[in-house]
């Protein structure tokens, strides 16, 4: 008995020395886990002004050490999961891992299980009545599965006249392709909306038992990408036609052959995606959300002036100097477009210093503008004479007094500072920034735009760069129809797969009918009908 109790005695002793090294190694994952949310919320800060490739690789690097870090966590953690807690304030950085039931919409399917005790007591034989019942649920997925259809074309041939009767084979969104709507709708949805490359999506086909070469996937993308341009073409004119946009605009990494032949590095070189989006569900607009991308190989204003050539009216973006000419006076002496700048672009500039000095004046500049922004919350999703009235009451006198503060700051402070620079920023473009002051339209600042690019963000961390200037304007246009449908509360992968099934049989003159903000899924009696 001795024995035995030393032995349990050092068998305990030894998990207790292994669980207060687990507890460590817990201890060190947070705390390394925070630093790294740290770190990445400063470069992320960074990031949204003009950023290097060196610093935007740091961020996706960080990110996906956090990632892994999250789970070896969760990994050792042995307590119960508990996931209805709301999520941490973003604040909070010393908020635990994140615990957050899924959301599940009311259109997932739903399948019920019920366990019934029976009719009789297990104790006493009596009859048992219903008093209610616990309902729980369990997030479960269906896997996908690749499906033939075969279509069998029946000839037949009449008694009387030996005429030969057959239906007319249906149109394919692809002539002669095997490939399906809901299928390249996938295909395409994958590779430009979740970013996954082809090569990537031919490894799962073929766990899936389709052997779908590369070469096939890709010419599958490009030909429904010509079957989708009247669409695309049709966004474009209608999204660049309005009367106020929105724009920005993101690097993106192109591969060239000409430069790494000339011995000009490693033969990429560094393009642009533009944004320019639509968005009046802030003022109770009329007109569909919608954005429309643009590539092009350098950052020269030419290539903007000629996306907006036949723009008019206003336009909310940041400081890049390639819209300068847009703004100037024509013949009559009014501007092509009005220019309206972000309030959030020059909050930036002032956090930006306030998070590294801790100056006074900076906090106050912080204040000042929060309180604009207080006052755009409860306006949000009013119509824009409302939220003009709200502004000229609320706003006005706050904007003028931070302009008039702001030029008595700037005799305080080195004229060469950070904080100078932010101040002058502002006021010398006073105008643009006053702009939403008279028109209930206008935004406080360029989000919209800024949301539209984070896709190209996220994508770069898996592709990496595009392959040639054409791969990258393919990649704008697919991005248009894709994000348009999204604006519009659309399933893009729904979307497209009906639109690839009906735009070949779809009156040419109807063509509107399939635009994001005007399609309608067919129901299965009109889709029966059609066919």
């Amino acid at each position: 008995m001795k024995a035995m109790i030393a032995a349990l005695q050092a068998e305990n002793a030894q998990i207790a020395s292994e669980n207060a090294k687990m507890s460590a190694t817990l201890r060190a994952h947070d705390q390394l886990v925070q630093t790294l949310r740290l770190r990445i919320a400063k470069l992320q800060k960074l990031a949204f002004g003009k950023s290097s490739e060196k610093v935007e690789r740091e961020i996706e690097q960080l990110e996906l050490a956090l990632e892994d870090l999250l789970v070896a966590v969760a990994e050792k953690d042995e307590s119960p999961i508990d996931e209805g807690l709301d999520e941490p304030a973003p604040e909070e950085t010393s908020a635990p891992v994140l615990r957050r039931r899924p959301r599940v919409s009311d259109a997932t399917l739903r399948e019920r299980r019920e366990l019934d005790p029976g009719a009789c007591c297990p104790d006493c034989g009596g009859d048992l009545r219903v008093v209610g019942e616990d309902v729980s649920e369990l997030l479960d997925m269906i896997a996908a599965q690749m499906k033939v259809i075969q279509i069998a074309r029946i000839k037949k041939s009449c008694r009387r006249c030996e005429r030969m009767v057959q239906e007319p084979a249906p149109s394919r969104p692809i002539s002669g392709s095997m490939a399906g709507p809901n299928l390249l709708a996938h295909v395409l949805v994958s590779k430009f909306d979740d970013h996954l490359p082809l090569y990537r999506q031919h490894e799962i086909f073929e766990r899936m038992g389709a052997d779908i070469p590369e070469s096939t996937l890709v010419g599958w993308c490009g030909r429904a990408m010509k079957t989708l341009s009247p669409l695309i073409e049709r966004i474009d004119a209608d999204i660049l036609s309005s009367d106020l946009l929105h724009a920005d605009d993101t690097p993106i990494r192109v591969l060239d052959r000409s430069r790494r032949d000339k011995g000009l590095g490693k033969g990429v070189k560094q393009g642009r995606v533009w944004a320019y989006v639509r968005d009046q569900r802030p003022w109770a607009g009329a007109a569909p959300p919608g954005a429309v991308y643009r590539f092009a190989p350098n950052w020269k204003e030419e290539h903007v002036l000629s996306h907006l050539a036949n723009a008019r009216g206003i336009l909310e973006a940041d400081g890049y100097k390639g819209y300068a000419k847009l703004y100037a006076p024509q013949s009559d002496g009014s501007p092509r477009l009005h220019e309206a700048a972000c309030w959030a672009h020059l909050r930036r500039d002032f956090h930006d210093f306030w998070a590294s000095t801790k100056s006074e004046i900076a906090r106050e500049a912080l204040d000042r503008i929060s309180e604009l922004y207080d006052i755009e919350r409860d306006i949000n999703g009013q119509a824009a004479e409302a939220r003009l009235a709200a502004r000229q009451r609320l706003s006005r006198p706050r904007v003028e007094a931070f302009f008039d503060w702001s030029e008595q700051q700037l005799l305080r402070i080195p004229g060469k500072s950070d904080l100078a620079k932010a101040f002058r920023y502002g006021l010398s473009r006073r105008e643009a920034f006053s702009l939403f002051l008279t028109d209930g339209r206008v935004a406080i600042d360029n989000n919209p735009a800024e949301r539209a690019l984070r896709p190209i963000g996220i994508g770069r961390k898996n592709w990496l760069f595009a392959g040639a200037d054409t791969g990258a304007e393919t990649l704008a246009r697919a991005m248009t129809i894709i994000e348009t449908a999204k604006l519009n509360g659309l399933d893009p992968q729904a979307y497209l797969a009906d639109v690839l099934d009906r735009i070949h049989d779809h009156k040419i003159n109807k063509l509107d009918e399939l635009l994001p903000w005007n399609w309608k899924a067919l129901t299965p009696e009109a889709s029966s009908q059609a066919a």
